[in-house]
């Protein structure tokens, strides 16, 4: 599945953050933290410098937590990077960010000037939702649909600190092609751009290689699956997802996968780790 979405309004959000980011103090990315690597955006190293950085591995409640804690050894290898963990409706936590925030620029005299923070993230990794708990009341738009935010915006932070908002983007071509799977399987993508069963199959072959134990147990099975379509098949006789002559019904089995991963219900599921995305970045330069 290639999957090529840089719709016009993400074209001109990268050249506004191109032309402002050589002002900032300090950059924050917020990723998803089942697919920290998928959901960060390889522009944002080009366009940044030596800025230092604060990756936020969001949805921390969503992920598994023995691979994210592998995730932020990871990513602080990169030099001026830090990384640090987020879940939803924790405003102590999330203003401990603020707090990170002073401690990497010490030689901002913020009496002088605001310390000017941009933060970016692509579509539907909670970034609007970060930057309202931060601010301590609704500035940003929020929504379950990627791609909510339009327009950059500056929003005043205690202890002087002017934080830009940026719109949502993703880059040009997603790749490895993996990425573009994981990214449509936790809602990043519209569906209206992809296959919605091959998404569902890629999650479910991933399921029975990473997680069957969750899976058995969530769909109550008492065989293991040999594969993602067998697991799928499963489902759909399980949930009485049938059709004319029992035909199972990979619709509504497809919901129903993307749609119990994507709220949780399938368990605490990391859909990569370091490992994996090495693999996969050297059988891409090897092609």
């Amino acid at each position: 599945m290639a999957i090529n979405w840089f719709p016009g309004h993400m074209h001109k959000a990268r050249k506004e953050i191109k032309k402002v980011m050589p002002q900032m103090d300090l950059i924050i990315e917020v990723v998803d933290a089942r697919i920290p690597f998928s959901s960060e955006n390889p522009l944002v190293p080009s366009l940044r410098g030596d800025t230092p950085l604060i990756k936020v591995l969001n949805k921390r409640d969503l992920a598994d937590p023995a691979i994210t804690e592998q995730w932020l050894a990871w990513i602080e290898q990169e030099r001026g990077v830090r990384a640090l963990t987020l879940t939803r409706n924790q405003r102590a936590e999330a203003l401990g960010i603020l707090k990170l925030a002073e401690e990497m620029t010490p030689n901002h005299d913020r009496e002088k000037g605001a310390l000017r923070v941009m933060i970016l993230g692509i579509p539907n990794v909670g970034k609007s939702t970060l930057i309202n708990t931060l601010a301590g009341r609704p500035v940003a738009k929020t929504g379950n649909e990627p791609a909510v935010t339009r327009a950059q915006q500056a929003i005043k932070l205690p202890n002087n600190i002017l934080l830009y908002d940026t719109p949502g983007f993703l880059w040009p071509k997603l790749s490895p092609e993996a990425c573009g799977y994981r990214l449509a399987i936790t809602g990043a993508i519209r569906s209206a751009v992809l296959d919605f069963e091959d998404v569902a199959l890629f999650e479910a072959d991933y399921l029975m290689a990473a997680y069957p134990e969750l899976a058995m147990a969530r769909y109550g099975l008492t065989e293991t699956p040999k594969n993602g379509l067998a697991l799928m098949d499963a489902i759909a006789v399980k949930r009485r997802f049938l059709g004319r002559g029992g035909v199972p019904d990979l619709h509504k089995v497809s919901e129903v996968l993307l749609n119990e991963f994507r709220n949780g219900t399938l368990g605490r599921i990391s859909l990569e780790t370091p490992a994996m995305v090495e693999r996969e970045l050297e059988q891409l330069q090897d092609t």
